[in-house]
């Protein structure tokens, strides 16, 4: 898959996969195509070749809202929360019912004293928290989220990014996660790719690149290739 701008591509030639209940870490330097890959896979930018299966099926064509309603559930980096509604308010919006809300709530209690709480009187790490309650909220299949970490306290991140293994395990989703913080990443994720100026410059299993640090440095200074 080939995805960019007016035309122009951004990233090239990526192949990526991420299976039921498995973390995938995309990494990669600033403006290296991650978010890119994330918005063309939620089709809010335009595939320029190839082609992206969401849950089995080609996204060409499709709306976003109708890949929602299908499973896929995408955390942007600015969070999208409206911020003169409720915490309450924020996670009906698209959850699938009570139940799933009361779920989603399991992984992230700290909200539930909160709920009458305008989303814009939260702390950064409680609207990051709200933004992933309410998608869970769809019950998604695949979890997309993008630069948890943003803008976050290194300890609020080291509290957040397990739960993204606990959603993985517990409900069987496929997650999708972008993410600055490497070294966090890599503790919760199976597998790594990495991108370096728009192409796939490093994949393999998550354990490998913490074990070898340098490997995945080199990959950020000028694409180093995996060997075994």
């Amino acid at each position: 898959m080939s995805t960019g701008y007016h035309g122009v591509p951004v990233v090239r030639d990526l192949d990526l996969r991420v299976q039921e209940g498995e973390v995938v870490a995309l990494l990669g330097p600033n403006g290296s195509g991650k978010t890119t890959t994330l918005l063309t896979t939620s089709a809010l930018n335009p595939i320029l070749k190839g082609d992206i299966k969401v849950l089995g099926s080609s996204i060409k064509g499709q709306r976003p809202h109708r890949l929602a309603r299908a499973g896929l559930a995408h955390v942007p980096e600015d969070r999208s929360l409206f911020f003169q509604l409720t915490v309450k308010e924020n996670l009906r919006l698209g959850a699938r019912g009570a139940a799933a809300i009361d779920q989603a709530l399991r992984y992230f209690p700290a909200l539930e004293p909160l709920m009458d709480r305008r989303a814009g009187l939260l702390s950064g790490g409680e609207q990051q928290m709200l933004s992933m309650a309410r998608a869970l909220g769809t019950e998604p299949k695949l979890l997309m989220v993008d630069e948890m970490s943003l803008g976050l306290a290194p300890i609020i991140v080291e509290r957040l990014l397990p739960v993204l293994r606990a959603i993985a395990t517990d409900t069987g989703a496929g997650v999708l996660l972008v993410e600055q913080h490497v070294h966090l990443a890599l503790e919760v994720a199976d597998r790594a790719y990495v991108l370096n100026h728009g192409n796939l410059v490093l994949e393999g299993e998550a354990g490998y690149f913490r074990d070898n640090p340098r490997v995945l440095e080199s990959s950020y200074l000028g694409g180093a290739v995996l060997d075994g």
